[in-house]
């Protein structure tokens, strides 16, 4: 089952036919069966034996099999007016089964590795796939040496990621002229480089960054002191109040879903480099400040001071960037899926580079599942048999309606509730479309009727 999914892998070149059509199988197996550990997922013990052998081989690296779908991301990038290219790090912790040749994370007896992944999301958060990835680790002598490493250049610090981040994003921007492409990150993107390179590049990418460190405008402060320079955050904060806005702020460890009222403001703002490089030029972007207005009060309000290239003229434009900003989500769902769904964290290889090989794949599976499941927010007229076979929509149709087969293939609209009520998904008046747990739930399923469909369902029907 999950033929569909095979097609992200179209093209690729692993130098030998034998090693793609291998690598097509174990998708297909792993699609199959998102949570299942790759025993369970494969069909018998010699797909079993092929799928580590496949891990093992020294002629594949996780970069060739994640390429095709970067390449099919980038065909589907082209089809949007505006793409935004969100970037952030999840943890991938292995410490209960370490890989021999595991390093740290934050602590000398947490041992995995960092996942810095490079998404592309439209604005309406139809998740369009990966187009890049960076691993890295931490080995125990470099622990506790933050301080030390902040006087290091660019290119020797973990923050270099963010910074390739955006020269990705700047390289998408050059090669998909008829889209708009806006690089989105959190705090930790808050780097002067960026915004130097922003006024560098050749083509570069619009970007949308949440602020992190307190930075100098170039103009001094005589009510501070004859050697203090103008705060950025307190000129934005002092500006004029620009507009209201109430948001919907989803559930996190921290916090409970919850409507939050913001005040909106907005200005141009020249910045001053950091003290310890005096030497680089100043730059020049907008900032835009959301504050939360009768929060709860509990650390968790709302105040989010946006750092971005986009303009700020109007209300409009304004709000637009904080909505940009809100889609960042998207990514953490992503990594929800790819850890809760298809319980990656699980996976017991023995060496890390046999682990990435393995992680190539559920990058693919993980952006499956979220592509279906707002892709019929996004097409919601569209065809099912578009993106499933009819062994799939017949046989959920017949057991979730218990109705004849329709001689016309339902809408997405229509389907995916089917497809999500195999995962639990109530459909109540009122609730909220299908979230991704109900779906990747729903596939696992659907795949196993659908292989009993093929074997004893009406043989006037074809599975194509």
């Amino acid at each position: 089952m999950c033929e569909g999914i095979v097609k992200e892998l179209e093209g690729i070149d692993l130098g030998d036919k034998r090693l793609n059509r291998r690598s097509e199988a174990i998708l297909e197996s792993l699609a199959a069966n998102p949570q299942a550990s790759i025993n369970s997922a494969c069909d018998g013990w010699g797909d079993t034996l092929a799928a580590y052998r496949f891990f093992k081989n020294s002629a594949v690296e996780s970069t060739q099999i994640l390429q095709p779908h970067v390449e099919a991301t980038k065909g589907r990038i082209q089809e949007h007016p505006v793409v935004l290219i969100v970037q952030d790090t999840t943890e991938l912790d292995f410490s209960s089964h370490p890989p021999e040749d595991a390093n740290c994370l934050n602590q000398e007896d947490r041992l995995g590795l960092y996942d810095h992944t490079h998404l592309a999301v439209t604005p309406d958060r139809l998740c369009l796939g990966v187009v890049g990835v960076e691993e890295f680790d931490r080995t125990p002598e470099t622990l506790g040496k933050t301080k030390e490493r902040s006087t290091l250049p660019i290119e020797e610090k973990e923050s270099l990621r963010w910074l390739t981040g955006y020269r990705l994003a700047s390289q998408l921007s050059g090669a998909t002229p008829t889209t708009q492409i806006i690089n989105v990150a959190d705090r930790e993107a808050d780097i002067y480089d960026i915004f130097m390179e922003a006024e560098q590049h050749p083509t570069p990418a619009d970007f949308i960054i949440r602020s992190k460190i307190e930075r100098c405008t170039p103009e001094r402060d005589p009510d501070s002191g004859p050697a203090v320079y103008r705060k950025v955050w307190d000129e934005v904060r002092a500006s004029e109040l620009r507009t209201m806005r109430t948001i919907d702020l989803p559930q996190t460890p921290k916090r409970k879903a919850r409507q939050a009222e913001l005040e909106i403001r907005a200005i141009e703002i020249t910045v001053k480099p950091p003290h310890a490089r005096s030497s680089l030029p100043t730059v020049t972007y907008n900032v835009v400040l959301a504050e939360e207005v009768h929060g709860p009060g509990d650390e968790t309000d709302v105040s989010w001071i946006l750092i971005t290239s986009l303009p700020i003229d109007s209300v409009k434009d304004i709000l637009q960037v904080i909505d940009y900003y809100v889609a960042r989500w998207t990514v953490e769902v992503y990594f929800r899926v790819l850890k809760t769904g298809c319980r990656v964290e699980e996976i017991q290889l023995e060496t890390m580079r046999r682990v990435k090989n393995c992680l190539a794949f559920y990058r693919i599976i993980a952006w499956r599942v979220m592509y279906l499941t707002h892709l019929n927010r996004e097409c919601p007229s569209l065809p099912c048999d578009a993106v499933f076979d009819d062994c799939e929509w017949m046989s959920v149709w017949k057991v979730t309606t218990k109705e004849e087969i329709p001689d016309t293939p339902p809408p997405l609209s229509e389907f995916m509730p089917l497809l999500a009520r195999l995962g639990g998904y109530n459909n109540r008046p009122g609730e909220s479309p299908p979230g991704p747990q109900a779906v990747w739930v729903g596939i696992r399923r659907m795949c196993d009727f659908a292989t009993a469909w093929l074997e004893f369902g009406p043989k006037k029907r074809t599975c194509v």
